[in-house]
């Protein structure tokens, strides 16, 4: 049995031994650059240097395995062998070596790092088109090594070509995949009809460059990027069909078992539950412990963080478990299963589990009042179909929960769509989604007149509500100069007493920030400062440096900006003093917990 620690080590020492440098793993959660949430493969990463730009370490021969996550088929963890986090193990040539050296080094991996096999390899390489030629160069290189003439196969663009599509200039060229089979057979006749033959990993060659008009010329350095997927490499070469009985997850499913007094052979509903507790609570422990750890949320990532934890606790409850064992089975990853490979995990302990248990809270308060709505709404459609049944044989039965059913459930319970949907489908219905989209867009008009109503957060508009306002964006800009621009405003309410005002922050405010953000709002006072309002296009303002918690309809959309020089430039539509002086003397009165990752401070003007 080979663990996924000895599985990882044998991979960075084979490519360490052939002048590989390690460069580690980065953080999953995309930066930016690469149009991505999370990285969803071990070359996510590498693509700027993959794309001619040096790297850092100035070496050209790098390695190292990669955690991803790819949320896309999320309603598919529950089988055998979909998981949302993953590890890709890479190597990578920029610009160094190529086809000859890369194929003899997989091949040596394969047989005498793994024990393959060579006579029951296959390979598949690019069959050629009108545009470039057949990839005969690999097929050599393969035979030449000892794979079988019969077992290398040459399939067509859609299976063995790799580029960014929509792009010219950039790298791309032909791949080179790897297949083993899952039992023995006769010989390879039923590769290309058959589920027989499990693909081991891939080795792409960047060998040419896009032109203008669908052609494609040599490129001087051509780069080789190389993936291998850690859990279905472990999986087949511990002979199993079930990567959840690999050491990644079987500490996981045995806990779920003892906690819950269930078989995971013999029961498959309660296999399918462990399955999906086992692998988001996985995923969220990594998303949470990550250099860049993200938190649950409403949007973004946050977003997938929050589904991926729901539908855990959900399972929870199928399972008939209590939702905070999800956190002994966080230890269990945590402490056991990836200690050595993500020690960052290890020192984030405590804060991972204490934000497990948060949403856990959050969500029990809801669940079980958005199941009895849920279990009401298809108690309605039953009852409806039964009595328009007595009626009418001719009758057709009504198979689908409402628009409207399903926002309610949003809204009032905070379940998301997707939740909803798969609560339908277990009972036989589906979900109108553009009757949900239309309530939800209904939804957002009104609470967008709601909010021109409120005037930024004002609960009236009075001569002194209007100079908190202007009090609250002096704060704000002093906020984002002490933690910096990813600071925002997350909610202001402001009446004749007090400002109360939320802002992302990771951290308790300590009594010397206090003192600096009532001093940066004090001098801004001081100054006496004139506030200039603006009206031009949305697409300007931003130009110009506004921001702002408010998103146009349009970049041509014209927008109100208010500018206190050398302090804030933001869109908003809430009234305003003329000038700073009149504003008085600005306090904090207290600096709070709003809620995860948002504080919030009470302040007055003296």
């Amino acid at each position: 049995m080979i663990t996924s620690k000895e599985l990882r080590d044998k991979w960075i020492k084979f490519y360490e031994s052939k002048g590989h440098i390690n460069i580690g793993a980065v953080s999953l959660i995309g930066d930016g650059t690469t149009g991505v949430m999370f990285n969803v493969a071990g070359m996510q990463p590498l693509m700027p240097y993959l794309l001619g730009k040096p790297h850092p370490s100035g070496k050209t021969k790098l390695c190292n395995v990669q955690g991803c996550v790819r949320t896309v088929d999320i309603d598919s963890v529950g089988d055998a062998t979909h998981f949302t986090f993953f590890e890709m193990m890479g190597n990578w040539s920029l610009g160094d070596y190529f086809k000859k050296e890369k194929t003899a080094w997989t091949f040596e991996l394969l047989t005498k790092v793994f024990g393959f096999d060579k006579d029951k390899i296959c390979s598949t390489v690019f069959e050629g088109n009108e545009s470039v030629k057949r990839d005969e160069e690999t097929a050599s290189y393969l035979k030449a090594l000892g794979i079988k003439e019969e077992n290398i196969f040459y399939l067509p663009r859609k299976d063995n070509w790799w580029e960014l599509e929509g792009t010219v200039g950039t790298p791309c060229g032909p791949d080179n995949e790897w297949f083993y089979p899952r039992e023995d057979g006769k010989d390879s006749s039923d590769f290309l009809t058959s589920n027989r033959y499990v693909e081991i990993g891939n080795d792409v060659y960047m060998q040419y460059k896009k032109l203008e008009g669908g052609k494609y010329g040599e490129l001087e350095n051509k780069n080789v990027d190389t993936g291998f997927g850690l859990d279905r490499l472990l999986l087949f070469l511990n002979g199993l069909d079930d990567g959840y009985k690999t050491d990644l997850f079987i500490g996981a499913i045995n806990y779920l078992e003892k906690v819950s007094g269930k078989s995971y052979d013999k029961d498959e509903s309660a296999r399918k539950a462990m399955r999906i507790i086992a692998d988001h609570t996985r995923t969220s422990v990594m998303l949470i412990g990550d250099v860049n750890g993200i938190l649950p949320s409403n949007t973004g990532a946050g977003y997938i963080l929050r589904r991926l934890l729901r539908r855990a606790i959900r399972y929870c409850k199928n399972l008939g478990i209590d939702s905070n064992e999800m956190c002994g089975v966080a230890k269990i990853f945590i402490e056991q299963v990836y200690n050595e490979a993500y020690p960052l995990l290890v020192e984030k302990e405590n804060y991972i589990l204490d934000e497990i248990q948060k949403e856990i809270k959050k969500f029990e308060a809801t669940l079980v009042a958005g199941l009895k709505e849920f279990e009401k709404t298809v108690n309605g459609i039953e009852r409806k179909n039964a009595f328009m049944k007595e009626k009418d044989s001719s009758y057709v039965a009504e198979t689908e929960i409402s628009g409207k059913a399903a926002f309610r459930l949003y809204d009032t319970y905070g379940y998301p769509l997707e939740l909803t949907v798969e609560l339908a489908t277990e009972k036989g219905l589906t979900v109108d989604q553009k009757g949900f989209d239309e309530a939800f867009r209904e939804h957002q008009e009104l609470s967008k007149a709601q909010a021109q109503n409120a005037k930024g957060g004002l609960t009236e508009r009075t001569e002194q509500t209007t100079k908190f306002h202007t009090a609250t964006h002096i704060m704000l800009a002093g906020l984002r100069k002490m933690f910096g621009t990813s600071t925002t405003q997350k909610g202001s309410n402001i009446n004749e007493e007090r400002i109360r005002f939320d802002f992302t922050c990771d951290h308790k405010m300590t009594d010397e920030e206090l003192k600096q953000l009532e001093e940066f709002v004090n001098d801004a006072i001081a100054q006496k400062i004139d506030v200039i309002r603006e009206e031009i296009p949305y697409k300007t303002a931003v130009q110009n440096g506004a921001y702002g918690v408010f998103k146009a309809e349009s970049e041509d959309q014209i927008v109100s900006v208010y500018n206190i020089k050398g302090i804030d430039y933001q869109i908003c539509g809430g009234p305003h003093v003329e000038n700073t002086s009149v504003l008085g003397k600005f306090k904090i009165l207290k600096e709070e917990s709003s809620s995860s990752g948002v504080r919030r401070i009470k302040a007055t003007l003296e």
